[in-house]
């Protein structure tokens, strides 16, 4: 069984900040968004954690390891840094799912997102070290099969990026519906989804759904530990060992 622990990150009032008291240039609010991603990247790296972007103005970090002192720190040290704030959540549960589902729901309980009163929320609970252990998290790198061969070698880069983003949209579907995952593109042509348990047959379904409705072929390796920094690290071993031995499923 796994026990993920999940931080919804949610800028505060950005909606509004963005066209007070003017509309901001575009270029301008993609280089807030890009760097405030690239800190956090950093601040949540830095302690073992993934943080995935989602749709910037909210992010989604896997955060085993992390207490409350930690997520206090990194919003203490973004409120120093930016014309922005962020509120945090923090949930955990078997499934990545219901973690987001929860913390979600406690940040909606705190306030709208565009609400100018509601600043810096901190709310959940962390997992005790007493009652983590070292298959907490468990994370899934999949890959496209081939992807230099078969499109950045052979199509101009726009019909490349239709073809990644249609096998990374039919993926993170599927794992959700059918799984209770969270899949994000993470640049080039991976993907990673924490996963609750899940079998290898699990994930060999999930690549046989991918082929047949979009026609894109991938593989994945599979890893567990403690953080998603240890998990991440396995998974990324076993997809080497997928390009190695030609199998699309290895756990490490």
């Amino acid at each position: 069984m796994t026990n993920t622990q999940v931080t919804h990150i949610q800028i505060d009032n950005y909606g509004p900040w963005t066209v007070t008291p003017e509309p901001r240039r575009e270029v301008d609010l993609q280089t807030l968004q890009s760097r405030l991603y690239a800190d956090l990247a950093q601040l949540v790296g830095n302690r073992d954690g993934y943080i995935f972007f989602s749709r910037f103005d909210n992010m989604i970090a896997v955060t085993n390891g992390l207490d409350e002192a930690d997520h206090a720190l990194i919003q203490e040290s973004v409120g120093n840094r930016y014309p922005v704030t962020m509120s945090l959540s923090v949930a955990t549960g078997t499934t990545p799912v219901s973690a987001l589902g929860t913390a979600t729901e406690q940040l909606q309980d705190a306030g709208s997102a565009q609400d100018d009163g509601r600043r810096e929320v901190l709310r959940g609970q962390t997992i005790d070290d007493e009652f983590r252990t070292e298959s907490d998290v468990q994370l899934a790198h999949f890959d496209v099969d081939d992807a230099t061969e078969k499109y950045t070698d052979q199509m101009n880069e726009f019909d490349t990026f239709i073809q990644i983003e249609q096998g990374y949209a039919a993926l993170m579907k599927y794992m959700r519906e059918a799984h209770d995952s969270l899949s994000f593109f993470v640049g080039g042509d991976n993907v990673i989804a924490v996963c609750p348990s899940l079998s290898a047959d699990a994930y060999h379904d999930a690549i046989a759904h991918v082929s047949e409705s979009v026609d894109v072929e991938l593989k994945v390796g599979i890893g567990r530990g403690r953080t998603a920094s240890d998990a991440g690290m396995d998974a990324k071993h076993a997809l080497e060992t997928c390009r190695a031995t030609g199998e699309t499923v290895t756990f490490e």
